[in-house]
């Protein structure tokens, strides 16, 4: 098989939650559990921290990679979703896994995926899983996919456990309240591991300290703490996941960390790891900006940002999902802009005549387009050089035209 033809089968063939939604879940681990067993239980193999949360645990995630990198390990990373390569989601030292790897992967493994009846999520978590393994990295840094309880991740026992923020995302699944979601996120928390939780939320708090007491493990409210360090990740929402990641760091035993590795790590995350989609700057003049935030948490502080901007007119290029509450996030969006509205390219996505019928109850007001990209264009063209384009609302918007 060719890498195209891998791919192609991984995507049409099998379940992918990013493109479906929730036809594409599984509601246990009985899965990856045999994955990895077929497998020998790669995961057992390498050292690992598991990163949960709503929003921040991707920035986070790749933040403490950093760190480590400067302290000279050889660091795994598994994040979800990518935003232009299938390759994206696993990383070594910022370095993607290989095509031929992935190859290899699938074709070794095809039979009993199909068999199994594996998910893209399931049978991606088991290919990081033995890189990392057959790469024999120091340390792994693990992003939760959704959730935690039930993730497919959930079958490390990790050096230590990071929640960065609890918020009302993928409630059809996770739970309609705040101490529901809370639930299934505390699911990452193994007996005797060190937790860290980014935001000490008072409505939820209590459902962190007594799953860590539970699991006689020790735990610790980053949001706490007094702390001055800085990113090269733009956008001040960054100041919560830097002072997250640096706990997490913190609780790490038999890994010789400086003060300096940390200065260093969280100075240069877009180099060592090639994040991409976090307040992204792609041009001055007119000025365009990219971020991935796509719940109400998480635009908040994004659209807080967008606020510091100035500029003459603002413009947005907006496409969601057809699972969000758009009643909670389009009043957060700023009425005087000029709107572009889009429809993400996959199965999920809200048609762009949907979200301008919606977002004029809120007085939103602009034109609808045939593709995201096709907006965009639009946008360049009609913006001045004194102007700011924002591009956002899903992450595969700001995907396709990355």
């Amino acid at each position: 098989m060719t890498y195209q033809q891998v791919l192609d089968w991984m995507f049409a063939q099998l379940p992918m939650y990013q493109r479906q939604g929730q036809t594409a879940l599984k509601k246990d681990l009985t899965n990856i559990v045999a994955l990895c067993e077929k497998l020998d239980n790669p995961q057992k193999k390498i050292k690992t921290i598991h990163v949960g949360g709503t929003n921040g645990k991707g920035s986070t995630s790749h933040m403490i990679a950093s760190i480590l990198q400067e302290a000279g390990c050889k660091v795994g990373l598994y994040t979800s979703p990518h935003l232009k390569n299938f390759t994206e989601r696993i990383r070594i030292n910022g370095e993607e896994i290989s095509r031929e790897a992935v190859i290899e992967f699938i074709e070794k493994n095809k039979n009993f995926l199909e068999k199994q009846g594996l998910s893209f999520f399931e049978m991606t978590v088991g290919m990081a899983f033995e890189e990392f393994a057959n790469q024999k990295v120091d340390i792994a840094v693990i992003e939760v996919g959704l959730g935690g309880r039930l993730d497919s991740t959930n079958i490390i026992i990790p050096e230590v456990s990071v929640i960065t923020n609890i918020g009302l995302d993928h409630t059809q699944f996770l739970g309609e309240t705040l101490p529901e979601i809370a639930f299934e996120k505390a699911g990452i928390i193994k007996k005797g591991v060190p937790v860290v939780i980014g935001e000490r939320q008072k409505e939820i708090e209590n459902v962190f300290i007594a799953k860590a007491e539970k699991c006689s493990s020790s735990i610790i409210f980053a949001s706490d703490e007094e702390q001055y360090y800085t990113t090269d990740l733009l956008g001040d929402y960054q100041k919560n996941n830097v002072k997250t990641a640096v706990k997490a760091i913190q609780q790490l035993k038999g890994v010789a960390i400086s003060e300096e590795n940390i200065k260093n790590g969280l100075s240069k995350v877009v180099k060592n790891t090639n994040l991409k989609g976090r307040w992204q700057v792609l041009q001055e003049h007119p000025k365009i900006i990219f971020d991935t935030a796509h719940n109400k948490e998480g635009l908040f502080y994004t659209l807080q940002q967008l606020k510091k901007e100035k500029y003459k007119q603002l413009h947005i290029v907006l496409g969601v999902v057809s699972d969000k509450n758009l009643s909670e996030i389009l009043p957060m969006f700023p009425q005087k802009a000029k709107y572009y509205f889009c429809k993400p390219n996959i199965p999920r996505g809200l048609s762009a005549s949907e979200l301008l019928e919606e977002a004029s109850v809120f007085s939103l007001k602009g034109e609808m387009f045939s593709s995201v990209n096709q907006a965009f264009e639009k946008s360049k063209v009609n913006a001045s050089k004194e102007d700011v384009i924002y591009v956002g609302g899903s992450t595969f918007v700001v995907a396709e035209i990355l």
